[in-house]
């Protein structure tokens, strides 16, 4: 079941200009429900102007900090953003579905790893997340952050990583680079590129001596950073990501138009969630399983429906079905039989799905 909790607004704050920073008083009888790991995110949910609005936003603190932080940047004409950076105040209340995601490997005391990170703008939450829980349940491990953004002021959560790294002075080291604004060293202006990830990787970065690396930020940064150290020498299993997508690629549209042709009308579908099956047919109205269960009276959890969040992932137990795009899910989960349900197509006329996953 997509379970939301009301949750009230705690706190909330500017952290810069478009971002706002927001904790929720997660009460103690549902601490066990909200436990999370790093990198994870909770999905929330409200009304605006009549209509049901639902966004996934990562986690920004740590499991180790008794809180529950979500930073929240603007964007232009987005509902919930402009909602919460807007309208929002501390008292107001939220439906909060339970942390979900997989980005994120777990902690290790006995073990000293080398971490990189790269983050591009609010692409830090995760990695802000991820970094304190490393540092605090790893004494002998390293995190080195590599950090893009447009201008000095525009860096979400500097205060917190500089206290951060004077909390674990030589552990932590971090690289700021400004694509808007003039700094001194040529290196730490602009958007990585060939000229300045050859200087890292021969300078700042280890490679034999790197373990686990984590991106976050727009589809092409993360590729092409990826791309980048898989040639230098890292383990693609190693490199780990989640994505802001820019749009879609010249494979994604053909895809999308290919499988617009698909005749869905008449496919038998059983949805399996909390135990319970719910069977319907499917009608042209709606090509994927998710659109499709929902205006047929499931209550199944999802957040973007742009196949990014993964929110709304689910096993193929029978059946075939094709995504139009994927942006959540990793080479081992589709391995798996998991899909994302939004953008699940039916290719057989009998599918059967599991959301209990």
């Amino acid at each position: 079941m997509a379970d939301f909790y009301k949750l009230r607004i705690k706190d909330i704050y500017k952290e810069t200009k478009d971002t706002s920073v927001v904790t929720f008083d997660v009460p103690d009888a549902l601490h066990e429900q909200f436990k999370f790991s790093q990198g994870q995110h909770l999905t929330l949910k409200t009304i605006i102007n009549g209509e049901d609005v639902r966004r996934s936003y990562s986690l920004c603190s740590s499991p180790f900090d008794n809180e529950w932080k979500v930073a929240v940047k603007e964007i232009p004409g987005g509902k919930f953003s402009t909602f919460v950076n807007s309208t929002l105040k501390t008292g107001d209340e939220l439906e909060v579905m339970v942390p979900s995601g997989t980005f994120g490997v777990k902690c290790n005391a006995e073990t000293g790893k080398n971490y990189l990170f790269f983050a591009a703008g609010s692409g830090i939450t995760p990695i802000l997340s991820m970094i304190k829980a490393h540092l605090a349940a790893e004494p002998h491990s390293t995190c080195k952050l590599f950090y893009v953004n447009k201008t000095a002021k525009s860096i979400i959560f500097k205060e917190e990583l500089e206290q951060l790294r004077n909390t674990h002075f030589g552990r932590l080291e971090i690289y700021y680079f400004l694509t808007k604004e003039r700094r001194d060293i040529e290196l730490f202006n602009g958007r990585f590129d060939d000229n300045k990830m050859s200087v890292l990787t021969n300078t700042f970065i280890d490679i034999p001596d790197t373990n686990e690396v984590f991106l976050c930020g727009p589809e092409q940064m993360v590729n092409y950073v990826s791309n980048y150290l898989v040639e230098a020498g890292l383990p693609k299993e190693n490199i780990h990501f989640e994505l802001f997508v820019s749009g879609l690629s010249e494979e994604d549209i053909k895809r999308q138009e290919r499988l617009a042709k698909q005749e869905v009308e008449g496919t038998e579908v059983t949805i399996i969630d909390g135990g319970k099956e719910f069977n319907f047919t499917m009608t042209k109205d709606f090509d994927n399983i998710l659109d499709a269960a929902l205006n047929a009276g499931a209550d199944l959890p999802f957040a973007c429906k742009g196949g990014v969040c993964s929110t709304c992932k689910c096993e193929v137990k029978s059946g075939e079905v094709e995504m139009k795009i994927n942006y959540a899910l990793e080479a081992d989960e589709l391995a798996q039989n998991y899909v994302l349900s939004c953008q699940a197509v039916p290719i057989t006329k009998k599918v059967i799905v599991d959301f209990d996953v």
